[in-house]
């Protein structure tokens, strides 16, 4: 939802329910109970205005809530940032150092020969070429 809208379905809000007050004001003079108000077509068209007037705000809310958040994240990070900046340098290449190990370590493992897999012997060469040259004398 538009979040510049806010002030426009808050408007709307305020103007449905002054009909809704009206509306009701209206059918109890006329000596209607409540179950009669109820089935009113009219007082039933106001009160889902109402209804989605409220949806609409409760969206803008959650979206105001949201970009909030994404704010406080950004300065976050971007204080992160400026302290690891102001690290010294000492700090930081011990930091690297450590990955590089860490790094080594595990290429270390995957470098490990793999076991070969015991399948099904490949037929000799040498017979076979044996018996053709014999074929072709």
């Amino acid at each position: 939802m538009n979040l510049r809208a806010r002030i426009y379905v808050e408007n709307q809000k305020k103007e449905a329910q002054a009909k809704l007050e009206a509306r009701l004001a209206f059918l109890k003079e006329k000596g209607l109970n409540s179950d009669a108000i109820s089935q009113d077509a009219t007082w039933r068209k106001i009160k889902g205005m109402i209804r989605k007037a409220n949806s609409r705000l409760a969206s803008i809310v959650a979206q105001e809530k949201l970009n909030e958040e994404r704010a406080r994240a950004k300065v976050e990070k971007l204080a992160a940032e400026k302290a690891a900046r102001e690290k010294p340098k000492k700090e930081v290449e011990e930091e690297v150092a450590e990955k590089k190990s860490k790094k080594e370590k595990k290429e270390k493992k995957e470098k490990a020969p793999k076991p070969e897999k015991q399948g099904k012997p490949e037929p000799k060469k040498g017979k076979e070429e044996k018996k053709e040259g014999e074929e072709k004398n």
